[in-house]
């Protein structure tokens, strides 16, 4: 077996070198691959760690971690979110509920009342006691209109500290759906640290000591790794009952999925949440690397990935257009041909498999799109859309030439070769799109301020409702900075109605989602104003050389999420680490 490993494992990292991670969202390009087949060993002044102690990482970023500021949910280093700051609750996504954590309960004492119950004993990483106080400190900070969460503000009337252990927030209106998600996805930050912070420094801030409430805290970084130590004095050890294993994690910037996979492969790496299209052969093959399941599609999903027009430019601006932009792409090749069925193709709605209940299935067979480059182009023509030069490619209605960019992260091969594929079939349909690669720091900037055509996005994950997902597709208002939601600034009041009466509904009013969820579902397939493409996987290829019990869908395995995205610690991933178990000897 050793003389086929030697074979096996050069064949497989030449076969990976042509696709890098399309991650969990927001990740950094990688930087100018430089080959390496060791351990990663730590460097700058992170010291020798004791390797059956430490759990290195990778998969969400590409460069040096950008800063260590829990408010940008979106850039900050893996970890920073999750493993340093906590939340009041998780969320269980198996369960399909909430868990309490830094709360010991909340509940709604009337119809616009939320009361939580912050739990004794909760302290920060610096000694001082965690209360009520940093509770409604933390949501107060979204009074600040550049804060991500500045919106709920738009419903929230006042949050206050009863005492040491309540907080009640007082609402103008119950959104139901939105505060589920709150609750689990806003970091409780200590107000005797930020209190004096500018609002530039909160939301721009690098806040490059960072000090909170959860397990780990921050050790050091270098160009390539950000390396977290874990707190003896976790509160959690005695009020959740858990502790999660390693005394160190390591999340490493690898340049690329040649070296993951080496890594990974030489045991010098425990998890690697990047796309690897290899990952057949790692499972099949004789290496000690677990997935999920132990057969396509390997992986779970974990999100959708999005074709998102740039709606207020011509012609994406014109829903005929978006509609033939749509008919015209060759989802099936990308899931087969860029990664041989490790993923799923979308449905028409784009909603995750876990959420098929609420898929009105009439609405996709009267309004549902499939890739048809015949319908494509008749769609164009009837929307007036022609050929005039003939060239094979149609001009806007006022005869101008269209020319669209595709961009797409350097280094995310897969999401180059889907951008590939994309622009073949729809210049097959007559329309001229070409791809760009630009770097991703760039890109986000671009995203962010309305400067693109056409994008592919996959920033929304699994959550406890769908509402998230509308809520990326419908917000409004438009702001000069879209940096989390509607990035090709679709508006429609009708639609953002909906999501607002969506959002009022009862979480568990299974039947009244379904009823606005498919009034959303109608226009959006009707407007497409972002085209689902294919169901990201939650990329997870574990090594069972250091430590063993990754989540599986075999029998009595953990059934958390085996990830370090940003966001997922949340949701599941955390429990993971307290569930794995050192490999003996």
């Amino acid at each position: 077996m050793q003389t086929r490993a030697r074979i096996l494992i050069p064949l497989l990292a030449v076969g990976m070198a042509a696709t890098a991670c399309s991650g969990g969202g927001a990740t950094p390009a990688p930087q100018a691959s430089q080959a390496g087949s060791a351990a990663p060993a730590p460097q700058g002044n992170t010291g020798a760690l004791p390797r059956n102690e430490t759990l290195y990482t990778t998969g969400t970023q590409w460069g040096p971690p950008a800063n260590f500021n829990p408010i940008r949910e979106w850039d900050s280093a893996t970890g920073t979110k999750g493993l340093v700051y906590e939340t009041l609750f998780h969320y269980d996504a198996n369960a399909a509920k909430l868990t309490p954590w830094i709360a010991e309960s909340g509940s709604w004492t009337d119809d616009t009342t939320y009361e939580v119950k912050v739990r004794t004993g909760v302290t920060w990483a610096d000694g001082k006691p965690l209360t009520a106080k940093d509770v409604a400190f933390s949501y107060s900070l979204g009074k600040m209109e550049t804060v991500p969460y500045h919106n709920i503000w738009d419903w929230l009337k006042t949050v206050e500290a009863v005492d040491d252990q309540t907080v009640r927030f007082s609402f103008s209106q119950a959104n139901y759906q939105e505060w589920d998600f709150n609750l689990y996805g806003r970091v409780i930050v200590p107000e005797h640290i930020w209190s004096g912070r500018s609002e530039e420094d909160v939301l721009n801030g690098v806040n490059e000591n960072p000090i909170g409430s959860g397990a780990y805290k921050y050790q050091s970084h270098d160009q390539d790794r950000v390396v977290w130590v874990k707190r003896d004095d976790w509160w959690g050890k005695t009020v959740l009952n858990m502790e999660p294993k390693p005394k160190y994690i390591v999340d490493v910037a690898t340049p690329s999925n040649e070296v993951a996979m080496g890594l990974l492969l030489q045991k010098g790496m425990d998890m690697s949440n990047n796309f690897m299209p290899g990952v057949a052969n790692l499972v099949k093959g004789n290496f000690g690397i677990t997935t999920f399941y132990n057969e396509p599609p390997y992986m779970l999903s974990a999100n959708t990935a999005w074709l998102v027009p740039n709606t207020t430019k011509k012609p994406m601006n014109d829903p005929a257009f978006r509609r033939a932009l749509a008919a015209s792409v060759d989802v099936k090749k990308i899931v087969e041909g860029v990664y041989g069925n490790l993923v799923k193709a979308a449905s028409p709605t784009g909603l995750l498999p876990q959420w098929d209940q609420f898929v009105d299935q009439g609405v996709v067979s009267s309004d549902g799109f499939t890739f048809d480059t015949a319908k494509a182009k008749k769609t164009l023509a009837d929307a007036g859309y022609k050929d005039t030069d003939g060239d094979g490619l149609v001009e806007n209605k006022d005869g101008s030439k269209i020319s669209l960019k595709l961009e797409v992260p350097a280094g995310w091969t897969d999401w180059m070769e889907a951008a590939r594929v994309i622009s073949s079939s729809a210049k097959a349909a007559g329309i001229d799109v070409n791809p760009e690669f630009p770097d991703f720091n760039a890109l986000v900037e671009n995203r962010s301020k309305g400067n693109f055509d056409l994008i592919v996005n996959n920033e929304r994950q699994l959550s406890s409702s769908p509402w998230t997902y509308y809520d990326y597709l419908f917000q409004l208002p438009i702001r000069k900075a879209q940096n989390t939601v509607n990035f090709g600034r679709y508006e429609n009041k009708k639609a953002w109605e909906l999501v607002q009466k969506l959002d009022q509904v009862k979480t568990d009013d299974i039947e009244g989602m379904k009823s606005v969820i498919s009034d959303l579902q109608k226009i959006h397939l009707d407007e497409m104003p972002n085209i689902p493409l294919w169901y990201n996987g939650l990329w997870a290829q574990s090594s069972n050389g250091v430590w063993k019990n990754w989540p599986s869908s075999a029998p009595g395995a953990p059934k958390t999420a085996p990830v370090m995205w940003r966001n997922w610690l949340e949701l599941g991933g955390f429990e993971t680490l307290t569930q794995l178990q050192p490999v003996a000897g």
